[in-house]
């Protein structure tokens, strides 16, 4: 394998000075088959992005790739201004920073903590050899370290499989940061935590990465997640960045039905457009804009569908006898629930209904829609997945 040049002051032209990290065109694989197929993607210095796809689409290739653990076929990777990674071209050579040179923090899905070193120790292999020397200055920062990811200074001497898996990955967070890196890698580094351990793990990550003000790009596959932690969502598809946008943007605006699918759930129903006003099964709807007039998917949330009784106390003023329907399916949360209502159409739909106010069973009620419905030329109704 020919060697490559390393990274340096003139390596060549770069990102805009804004993008803390910048991808472009970048193109890997593994055997000749690529997972990533000419990604971009630029992230802001200061900010967090979840990269979110299904299983295989890329984003965990594309993770290693700005961390330095895959080399792109074509394409480049920059980080504050420097370019870490890009494939030759005929004019310019390959360009290529090692790992350990990047100013990279990374946390792995299991954490990657080695078990025969204490919390101190893993904590401070972070640092380096040479800056390890200065054992008072180490002992400081390991010690400020765990306090900024929400540890007791008292596990510094205990061994990772005495903490529980939560600690675990705050202790791999500390140890990234101990370099004080520009850009923080989190490769699902919650999936393996039980659901409670989760939240509370992610709260206190996502505090301690926010008082550190390092730029950020977690990889997930958890739609709930990805929209909760981050400032923005890069949503991933087949090896492509197909939308990138602040979270209540994608949910609320996704690029096509697939993406309107898989950001959550989804009531998809044919209609037709005319005017802006969507037409459907569930009656005239206005169309978010832009809209497309002719025959398309109407796409709805859940949480948009409202369920009222008929026949009994608070039914609505004026019964529709085109939106009745017969609740089928009740999927308790606790805090709410997810109610599937068979048509007199046939069709079924899913509405979102709180806890504390919910139908029953074979109860007949009637749906109807609050906001506006995103719609979408009927050949998008192929699946993400």
């Amino acid at each position: 394998m020919t060697a490559l040049p390393t990274a340096g002051p003139n390596a060549g032209p770069t990102a805009a000075p804004t993008a803390a990290l910048a991808v472009h065109g970048l193109v890997a694989g593994f055997g000749g088959d690529p997972v990533l197929r000419g990604v971009d993607l630029e992230v802001e210095p200061g900010t967090t992005t979840a990269v979110l796809g299904p299983s295989g689409c890329g984003k965990t290739t594309l993770l290693r790739a700005v961390a330095g653990f895959v080399r792109p076929d074509a394409g480049s990777v920059t980080i504050d201004g420097e370019r870490v990674a890009a494939a030759g071209t005929p004019a310019r050579g390959p360009v290529w920073m090692p790992p350990e040179r990047r100013p990279v923090g990374y946390v792995a899905q299991e954490g990657a903590l080695f078990p025969h070193l204490s919390v101190a120790d893993n904590v401070s292999f972070g640092l380096g050899r040479a800056q390890r020397r200065d054992r008072t200055a180490t002992r400081a920062r390991v010690e400020a370290l765990l306090e900024l990811v929400s540890l007791d200074r008292g596990v510094a001497g205990v061994r990772p499989s005495e903490l529980s898996g939560g600690q675990q990955q705050r202790v791999a967070l500390a140890r990234a940061l101990a370099r004080r890196p520009r850009l923080v890698l989190l490769d699902e580094p919650f999936s393996a935590l039980d659901a409670g351990l989760r939240s509370s793990t992610r709260a206190a990550v996502k505090e301690a990465l926010a008082a550190t003000g390092v730029t950020v790009v977690l990889v997930t596959h958890d739609q709930g997640e990805a929209l909760s932690f981050a400032d923005r969502v890069a949503l991933v598809r087949e090896g492509r960045v197909v939308q990138v946008d602040a979270p209540a943007a994608a949910y609320a605006h996704p690029v096509d039905r697939p993406a309107a699918e898989f950001l959550g759930d989804a009531v998809v129903l044919p209609g037709t457009v005319t005017g802006g006003v969507a037409r459907c099964v569930l009656g005239a709807v206005p169309a978010a804009s832009p809209a497309a007039e002719g025959a398309v998917e109407v796409v709805l949330r859940p949480e948009q569908l409202t369920l009222s009784p008929v026949g009994r106390r608070g039914q609505p003023p004026t019964v529709d006898a085109a939106r009745l329907g017969v609740v089928e399916r009740i999927e308790y949360f606790g805090h709410d629930a997810l109610v599937d209502v068979r048509l007199v159409t046939g069709e079924l739909v899913r509405a979102r209904v709180a806890g504390a106010d919910l139908p029953a069973d074979g109860d007949v009620v009637q749906v109807d829609v609050l906001g506006t419905a995103r719609t979408y030329p009927r050949a998008q109704a192929l699946p993400i997945s």
